[in-house]
């Protein structure tokens, strides 16, 4: 039987969360990754994005058997509802679409301080980088920690799926400032809880493991774990 194939640009990016939700289901996969140029101009990926019979060419994409899916977070919903990690009632899903937009928000505004700001001078690089870490992070931290709660997960009791795309967020945003959970002892008990997972644990000490690079070649801030 063919594996499943997740392919995605050679960085974490918009996969790394699905990667992570894989891994912890024990489903086995290729994880196709695209090296290309610098600038992502050149790549395997644009000789092949018209011929894998995608119905909107973009990547990531998740190939099992015939289905083809693209856009990140169908790929997590299908994957979620296979394993049953969508949540058992009307209000857990629901909450779980929620807080997935939330994330997405939050994401985006990290992508606007990595991709957007393109043009800046240095200086006015890590100027735009206090901003967001001092003035505009804290608050977003602390909608996530108000929501979290005293719960064990996002949800509640059980893990969702959601809870792989938030954890990975967290990280990406440690590699941007080690310290930004610092104030958020129920965040960063969740960052440990999720690592504590077996399957997880085994995931992060073994090859497959991608720590770095979270952003593309070209990004304004190159991170990694310090």
């Amino acid at each position: 039987m063919t594996k499943p194939v997740l392919g995605y640009w050679g960085i974490r990016g918009m996969a790394q969360h699905i990667r992570l939700l894989l891994e912890y289901t024990g489903t086995e996969f290729e994880d196709k990754q695209y090296i290309g140029s610098p600038d992502y101009v050149s790549s395997a990926w644009f000789e092949e994005k018209t011929k894998l019979g995608l119905d909107f060419p973009n990547l990531p994409y998740y190939m099992d058997g015939d289905l083809k899916l693209t856009q990140s977070n169908a790929i997590m919903r299908y994957l979620a509802q296979k394993h049953n990690l969508c949540g058992t009632t009307d209000t857990e899903r629901s909450h779980c679409d929620m807080l997935t937009g939330q994330a997405y928000d939050f994401r985006m505004k990290y992508n606007q301080l990595c991709y957007y700001t393109k043009f800046m001078s240095k200086d006015d690089l890590e100027a735009a980088k206090k901003e967001y870490v001092e003035e505009k992070l804290p608050g977003m931290l602390k909608e996530f920690s108000d929501f979290l709660s005293n719960r064990k997960w996002f949800i509640g009791d059980k893990i969702r799926y959601v809870d792989f795309i938030l954890y990975e967020l967290f990280d990406m945003h440690r590699l941007l400032d080690p310290k930004c959970l610092q104030d958020y002892q129920n965040l960063i008990d969740f960052q440990d809880r999720f690592e504590a997972l077996e399957q997880i644990k085994t995931y992060r000490s073994s090859s497959r493991f991608m720590k770095i690079p979270p952003n593309a070649p070209f990004a304004n801030f190159q991170l990694e774990y310090k």
